[in-house]
């Protein structure tokens, strides 16, 4: 049984092996083929080769016969503007390619040369009539330096008249001077040869084995052998018709292919001739590549061969493992089908938490409805109940825009719109948010902005004011009524003189986070859960939403806590310093050079004097009110032209303490409180002429605002408020939701202005190429409408052949909301985007800026 099995076994590697062979010798026939034809094309393409370079020699040597001519024709005009023809001849110094210069009066038979010696034209064979260009030239000949030479003659011609003839030797040693070096590595031998006297006069150095100049054509066949008379007629018929002839011949018993070029017009001749096995070394190249590959190739078969064998002994090895990495695999499955029910249920109570979220506001939305229609006659109520509806609402669509923050982040959707930004604005803009908040809920809220060196920085200071406002409003939500909240901005070490490192820290005393709930502060979907806090709404997506920003502007972000004693976050921040933002002017046109800050911190003392140095303001400090007077009255040369004075900083005598400062200075110098929150307008010191207050933290924009309405107010000047009165305008409105719709039209009828509704944007169209000139002060469009949407409808209206179609303001009211929204509605031609729900008095405030603008 065993051997019937072993010879089935040798049965069937016999067919193994002869496919094997067979294989092979195709691959060997295809290998023979490819190289023979190789071969070929490799020696054609070295004839070809061949030829462009003899080309390419023959053009050289061209090339330097028209230019000596050319040059010689010159030197015969020269030659008969001369005083003395004969006397410049003799002046003339010989050079490598000119050796000899000789001039024959017309009508005589010798004439002079630059050598000295008598010269005629006997001995200089110019029967041929061969020419380069319009000048005769020699056969060639040996000169009396045994060199080999040729001469041209060239008629002198003066006022039209023929006066003599002037020759020019040249030796052909000048040529090999342009001629290459050699070519086919030196293994190519290459002559010149006069067409008329078959002589070799010149051989270029590095070609062959020969020399040049001893040799004719006949000594060429007679060492080469070259015996066959029907060749050597076909290239006497070739060197009398000025042809190229090419051929092959063994040149000592190697096959080499001859050549003989013509040059000239067949004056002279290239010849010499090529090693076969030049010619054809980049073929013997690739056939030796080839065969080598094919061996690579053969040895690579028997490797996998051997390989194969061992693999085969590996494979229940291989197969072992595999059950054990499945068992493996299957341990890794379960854990992570674990880790999905963990996320499916972390899904599940944030679906959960945000059904209670939405649903909270949702049901005050709705309650307050039913009530409001039952009390719609107490107008008291109707106030109360719509405030109380529009808190709600704001409420729920701040929970709609964490979502969709975090979706986009998450989408890496998220781009920052990096500007020029002051943290005047930025400061002012989140205390106008977070300082009613903490008001509401009996708290202090404190800003201090300490050691920044330049208060004008890039970065996208939307992004940055909502790190801020979820910050802080996190601190004011978390914290009992009595507490405090802190928003510090301190300055840090420079890395870069062109980057401000800030540091902003947000601080509460509330009730703070367990150590465990700060470790997923940052997750998203997660929030604080205790006793204290489980009545404070939010998604969950705050800090998370915060952290991605923070990361995203390049900065870092940590959180400490301890429960019922508070929390810090900190943000180090890299703002670049844009170039050129001082307004040195400002300072000179309204006559300030020098103030005096009577201010009890330090620090904000030292922030005072280094920006307005930056402004070239000089800035004396006074820690008190005797060291202020005591400055004041000194200043008898320099005087100042404004006073900040800290309220807070004096205590409860700080009226006082103002109207002691302004009986040592004149009373046309302003004076201006530092306060952390604007005194009240009651106090009879404050109605007096030049006196202000300037909110803390100080900050340059917000003192020269301060000085400008200081300004004014003394020239009595009071800047009118910009009104946002839409009475008297008429604007068509694209609206296909029937309910905004009539809210639309309400608001704008509150306003004393007037709107006609269309359904869809091609209705819009129509209306508006029907409408008479002026009559729509402005277009309100919808974007997501059926039949023509708003953004088509926009092109439409751009497009149409009438001039206020390119002008009139065209808004866009809708709930698509991204940043991409915006840019594709500007991009459609509209003139604003503003996302849904609408706020009314942004809607007001636009509308009142394009329409009446346009007028």
């Amino acid at each position: 049984m065993k051997k019937r099995k072993e010879t089935g076994t040798t049965d069937k590697g016999i067919p193994l092996l002869f496919s094997i062979i067979l294989v092979f010798a195709i691959l060997g026939v295809l290998v023979f083929s490819v190289s023979h034809k190789i071969t070929r094309e490799m020696s054609a393409s070295a004839i070809q080769n061949l030829s462009e370079t003899l080309d390419l020699i023959k053009a050289t040597i061209e090339a330097i016969l028209n230019k000596e001519a050319e040059y010689q024709k010159l030197m015969a005009e020269e030659i008969a503007r001369a005083e003395d023809p004969e006397e410049y001849i003799r002046a003339y110094n010989k050079n490598r390619t000119m050796v000899k210069l000789s001039f024959i009066w017309k009508g005589k038979t010798e004439g002079i040369s630059n050598t000295g010696e008598a010269f005629s034209e006997e001995g200089l064979d110019f029967s041929a009539g061969d020419m380069v260009g319009e000048l005769f030239i020699s056969d060639s000949y040996l000169n009396y330096m045994g060199t080999w030479a040729y001469t041209m003659k060239c008629p002198v011609v003066k006022d039209g008249q023929e006066i003599a003839t002037f020759y020019v030797e040249y030796v052909y040693d000048s040529l090999d001077r342009s001629l290459p070096e050699g070519f086919y590595n030196k293994k190519a031998m290459l002559y010149i040869m006069d067409a008329k006297t078959k002589r070799l006069v010149m051989k270029p150095k590095g070609m062959g084995e020969r020399n040049a100049g001893h040799l004719n054509l006949e000594d060429f066949y007679r060492a080469n052998d070259i015996q066959d008379e029907e060749l050597r007629q076909e290239v006497e018929e070739c060197l009398e018709n000025g042809k190229n002839v090419m051929f092959y011949h063994n040149i000592r018993n190697k096959k080499a292919l001859n050549y003989m070029w013509s040059v000239n017009g067949g004056t002279v001749y290239l010849i010499g001739y090529v090693p076969i096995e030049a010619i054809q070394q980049e073929g013997k190249t690739v056939n030796q590549n080839i065969f080598t590959v094919v061996a690579v190739m053969l040895i690579a078969f028997f490797l996998c061969c051997i390989l194969y064998y061992f693999n085969q002994k590996e494979q229940n090895r291989i197969r072992r493992e595999r059950e054990k990495e499945r068992e493996i695999h299957s341990i890794q499955l379960a854990e992570a089908l674990q880790a999905a029910q963990i996320a499916s249920n972390s899904k599940t109570m944030f679906l959960s938490n945000m059904s209670h979220d939405i649903r909270t506001p949702m049901n005050a939305v709705l309650g307050f409805t039913t009530l409001l229609a039952r009390d719609a006659e107490n107008p008291d109520k109707v106030r109360e109940y719509t405030k109380k509806i529009a808190a709600s609402g704001q409420h729920l669509l701040s929970l709609i825009n964490d979502i969709l923050d975090v979706s986009k982040i998450e989408s890496g959707k998220v781009v920052l719109n990096v500007g020029v930004f002051t943290l005047n604005d930025l400061v002012s803009s989140v205390d106008a948010i977070i300082r009613p908040m903490a008001k509401a809920r009996e708290q202090k809220f404190h800003v201090m902005v300490t050691g920044i060196r330049h208060e004008t920085l890039m970065g996208d200071e939307t992004r940055i004011n909502q790190v801020l406002i979820n910050l802080l409003s996190n601190a004011v939500k978390y914290t009992q009524p009595g507490g405090n909240v802190w928003l510090r901005m301190i300055g840090q070490k420079q890395r870069s003189a062109q980057y401000e490192h800030i540091r902003i820290e947000v601080e509460d005393d509330g009730y703070g986070m367990t150590p465990e709930y700060l470790e997923k502060i940052f997750d998203a979907f997660t929030r604080a859960e205790n006793s204290t806090t489980n009545k404070v709404q939010g998604t969950g997506l705050g800090m998370a939403i915060t952290k991605n920003i923070v990361e995203l502007m390049g900065g870092a972000i940590d959180v400490s806590s301890q429960v019922d004693k508070g929390s810090l976050f900190r943000v180090d921040l890299e703002l670049k310093i844009p170039e050129g933002q001082t307004d040195k002017q400002f300072w000179k046109e309204a006559g300030i050079s020098r103030i005096l800050a009577v201010e009890s911190d330090a620090g904000a003392c030292q922030d005072i004097r280094t920006w307005m140095a930056d402004e070239e303001v000089t800035v004396d400090i006074a820690q008190g009110i005797e060291e202020a007077v005591h400055l004041l009255q000194g200043a008898a040369g320099e005087k100042y032209q404004m006073i900040l004075l800290d309220v807070e900083g004096m205590g409860e005598d700080g009226i006082q303490a103002a109207g002691e400062i302004r009986g040592a200075v004149d009373a046309g110098i302003p004076i201006l409180f530092l306060a952390a929150n604007d005194i009240e307008e009651g106090e009879g010191t404050l109605q007096a002429q030049q006196m202000g207050v300037l909110v803390k933290p100080f900050f340059v924009s917000a003192f020269k605002a301060k000085v400008l309405e200081l300004q004014e107010k003394g020239g009595g000047k009071e800047k009118e408020a910009e009104s946002g009165n839409l009475e008297g305008l008429y604007f068509l409105a694209a609206e296909d939701n029937e309910i905004n719709a009539e809210i639309l039209s309400e608001i704008i009828s509150m306003e004393g202005a007037g709107c006609e509704v269309v359904e869809n944007g091609k209705l819009a169209v129509e209306r508006f190429a029907h409408s008479r000139a002026g009559e729509f002060d402005a277009i309100l469009m919808d974007v997501q409408m059926p039949v023509m949407n708003g953004y088509d409808a926009t092109r439409a209206i751009r497009a149409l052949e009438r001039q206020d179609a390119k002008e009139i303001p065209i808004i866009a009211m809708t709930a698509n909301a991204f940043a991409e929204d915006e840019k594709e509605a500007l991009q459609a031609g509209m003139n604003v985007h503003l996302a849904k729900p609408i706020d009314v008095e942004l809607l007001k405030q636009v509308i009142s800026q394009y329409a009446k603008g346009r007028e």
